[in-house]
């Protein structure tokens, strides 16, 4: 028999529990660490050995001396100490309520007792810690005890299993010994609990990250932020969070993963905060910062400082995206009101006034008549000859506030151009009261306007039109020309609508039946315009306008023929004579050396055509030419862009090869909405915008930013209405690359715009206008794509399919 030497055995009681404390598996929330020591093994080992007061005893000094060697807190070392002495009180309490108190002189292995003790130690331990763990990091009592709870389930069962081995290996050897094997199981189940502990929290901790990071995918800044600081403290065990965006000043704070509302008054001066600077990845600045605070001092370590680069990563891309997307929805609010409004006297413009008149003509005349009141300024030239345009300017300004007082809540005031005004008449009881409404209007004139310090009396001609009974607002705003000019011509002041003197209607008829021989035999000719590279005059492609001389009425305007053809079912036929003449003409052009492609008009209604890709792509292979050459310009698509079969057809079309563009961009029905939709290649600006940039700083940051635009999105920028050097060096300032106007050529036949090709400008073949810098002075500020240009007013009528 082998006798247990009580002094020995007591101390290595001692040096395990100490051992035990010493190999403890820490884990950081917020600043404070807690750990998870080995002692319950220690303790029930002993309680098999030694009477149960010598092992409180040995498991108190050990632990005591463990937490010190720990230098952890004073605060700590007591409660450590004072824990795991309870708990082993609690299991000594235990074994002597069983009756299985060591008492002689060889190891005791009592099973019962051992589960029972074992149970006591473990769940006083559990009922010790996660409270106190809880209240410390403001974490659910609840959400506390789950934690690791499967592994600390599997941990004690396995805790239990290394204990029995342990006593019965004594009490059937008695050697002192064997409790060299104590340490090497210990160390065991350590290395096992920190392998599932930390591959546990690394992948859940991923996971939490790649969540956070598809939360912060949102185009709302401030909800960016929001979602940053509401998941930064689970993410990075802190007790809050902060983001800050420099540019536009924004701060978002939280505590806890909460959102605080004020989040103006400053950190406690003791807080240890951990700065992230987020910074813009193209310039390279400092764009905001991601702050950590935590209670007192934290060192991360490797993983979590990785984790840390890359939620400022993600949280970096979103904030940028974000700031992009408010940006382009400034400049949609920019464009959708300068597209809808007169820069200059801030009335609707005519886009609005076709749009709402059309609008309110299909909901029909429920709560009254429609008329519409067209207003020209008589001897307005002359205000503008004498006194300058500043004054002409002032004058429509004044002319215009007195419109706007004068007319009814729900009537539509707008300007259309030049001294011409328009003003949409609703909610009238009879046709007749448009008359009395529109003297009220034009009564509104006769007080003379004040203008640099002289009184001028103006004078106007109107034309009434109600509603017709079809036609829509196009033809309303025809009728209501037609009268105007009939109340010029007979000197009154207002005319109403007589279809009795309106000899359009007849010409129409004519104009109908001559569109249809012209399409079927082929006299329909097409002239060509060119765009030009603003910077060195090259000509980099020419846009196709339909031309038609009526040989009873002459040349017909092409806004004009293009209603005949589109009401008659002549569209296709049309469509296809314009863009086979057109690709002839590329092709002609390109034998002599000039490669140089077409664009051509599209109508909406082609792009409900599921077949009108297939004879785009027929004619192309037929004249031999690649996609790439032909470029379709788009006009008003916004009204059908939502039908899946346009999507099908510009989507196919772009597969192709064909190049896309976005016709009068800013004036309407162009907008942001439509480039998510459209995949277009080149915006082209509005020769309105053009004509306005001189006298209207709103023109030319429309301008400004519809290159912004074109340069964030890859897109070509091409500028309409150029009929001036110094609006073609305004534009170039403005960073517009290409442009179209009568300053480069008026539009012209294919074989007079190859023999101009050929002339070239200063002896440079292929020029139309002399360079603006010297060669090799030019620095571009975005790759063109050579552009598809159109002057305003010389439109396609349409590709139809």
């Amino acid at each position: 028999m082998v006798e247990y030497p009580s002094s020995l055995v007591i101390g290595t009681l001692i040096v395990a529990a100490t051992a035990s404390n010493r190999a403890m598996l820490n884990v950081r929330i917020g600043s404070n660490r807690y750990g998870q020591s080995w002692t319950e093994i220690v303790t029930l080992v002993g309680l098999a050995v030694v009477p149960p007061p010598w092992v409180v005893v040995s498991t108190a000094v050990g632990i005591l001396i463990g937490r010190i060697l720990n230098r952890l807190s004073p605060m700590k070392v007591a409660f450590g100490a004072a824990k795991d002495t309870l708990s082993a009180a609690a299991g000594a309490a235990v074994v002597y309520a069983s009756g299985a108190a060591f008492t002689g002189t060889y190891p005791q292995f009592h099973l019962g007792a051992m589960v029972l003790a074992f149970v006591a130690v473990t769940v006083l331990d559990e009922l010790l810690v996660h409270p106190v763990v809880a209240l410390a990091t403001r974490t659910p009592l609840s959400q506390q005890f789950r934690r690791y709870l499967d592994i600390r389930i599997w941990l004690a069962l396995a805790r239990l299993l290394v204990t029995v081995f342990i006593v019965w290996l004594l009490s059937v050897n008695r050697d002192a010994q064997v409790l060299l094997v104590a340490p090497l199981l210990i160390l065991t189940l350590h290395l096992w609990y920190s392998s599932r502990i930390r591959k546990r929290d690394e992948r859940t901790s991923w996971q939490r990250l790649a969540s956070s990071a598809e939360a912060l995918n949102d185009v709302d800044l401030r909800r960016v932020m929001e979602v940053a600081v509401e998941w930064s403290p689970d993410l990075f065990s802190a007790d809050g969070a902060e983001v800050e965006v420099f540019h536009p000043p924004t701060r978002v704070r939280g505590t806890g993963g909460k959102i605080d509302p004020a989040g103006d008054g400053e950190w406690p001066s003791d807080a240890y905060v951990i700065t992230t600077v987020l910074e813009d990845r193209i310039n390279k600045n400092a764009i905001g910062e991601l702050r950590l605070r935590f209670s007192g001092p934290v060192q991360l370590n490797e993983m979590e400082i990785y984790k840390l680069r890359t939620f400022a990563s993600a949280l970096n891309t979103a904030i940028h995206n974000a700031s992009a997307y408010a940006e382009l929805e400034r400049i949609a609010i920019v464009h959708a009101h300068d597209a809808a409004h007169d820069a200059l006297t801030g009335l609707a413009n005519r886009r609005q006034l076709l749009d709402q008149g059309q609008r309110l003509i299909a909901e029909g005349h429920s709560d009254g008549v429609i008329a519409l009141l067209l207003l020209d300024l008589n001897h307005f030239k002359e205000v503008n000859d004498t006194l300058g345009h500043a004054a002409g300017d002032d004058v429509l300004k004044q002319v215009a506030d007195r419109l706007k007082a004068a007319a009814h809540g729900g009537d539509l005031v707008s300007r259309l151009g030049g001294d011409e005004f328009a003003v949409l008449l609703t909610g009238l009881p009879a046709p007749a009261i448009a008359a009395y409404r529109a003297d009220r209007l034009i009564a509104a004139l006769r007080e003379p306007i004040e203008v640099e310090g002289m009184r001028i009396s103006i004078e106007a001609s109107g034309g009434i039109a109600a509603v017709p009974s079809s036609g829509g607002i196009a033809e309303l705003l025809r009728r209501a020309d037609v009268a105007m000019y009939q109340a010029k011509r007979s000197g009154q002041r207002i005319a109403t609508y007589s279809h009795a003197r309106d000899t359009a209607d007849i010409g129409r008829f004519a104009i109908a039946g001559g569109m249809s021989s012209a399409v079927a035999d082929g006299t329909l000719t097409v002239d060509f315009q060119p765009i030009v590279d603003l910077a060195s005059g090259e000509v980099l492609t020419a846009e196709a306008l339909a031309r038609w001389h009526h040989p009873d009425h002459g040349t017909v305007d092409p806004l004009r023929f293009l209603e005949t053809v589109e009401r008659n079912g002549l569209l296709p036929a049309f469509a296809e004579a314009v863009l086979d003449q057109a690709l002839l003409a590329c092709v002609s052009w390109r034998e002599a050396g000039f490669d140089l492609p077409v664009a051509v008009n599209v109508a909406p209604r082609s792009l409900l055509d599921p077949r009108f890709p297939g004879s785009v792509m027929t004619r192309l292979r037929t004249h031999d030419l690649p996609p790439d050459r032909l470029i379709l310009e788009l006009t008003e698509t916004l009204t059908i862009s939502q039908l899946e079969v346009v999507d099908q057809v510009l989507g196919r079309l772009r597969d192709e090869g064909v190049r896309l563009a976005l016709d009068d961009f800013g004036t309407g029905y162009s907008s942001l909405s439509v480039l998510s939709r459209i995949p277009v290649h080149e915006l082209k600006i509005d020769s309105q915008f053009v004509t306005s940039m001189e006298t209207s700083p709103e023109a030319g940051a429309v301008i400004r930013s519809t290159v912004d635009l074109g340069r964030s999105l890859d897109l070509a920028v091409v500028a309409e209405g150029v009929d001036s050097e110094p609006q073609r060096r305004a534009l170039w300032e403005l960073g517009v690359t290409a442009g179209q106007g009568q300053l480069f050529a008026r539009p012209m036949t294919a074989a007079r715009l190859l023999a101009s090709l050929h002339r070239g400008s200063g002896g440079r073949p292929g020029t139309l206008a002399p360079a603006l810098h010297d060669e090799g002075a030019v620095i571009r500020l975005s790759p063109h794509r050579r552009p598809v240009p159109r002057q305003r007013g010389e439109r396609l009528p349409h590709l139809g399919g």
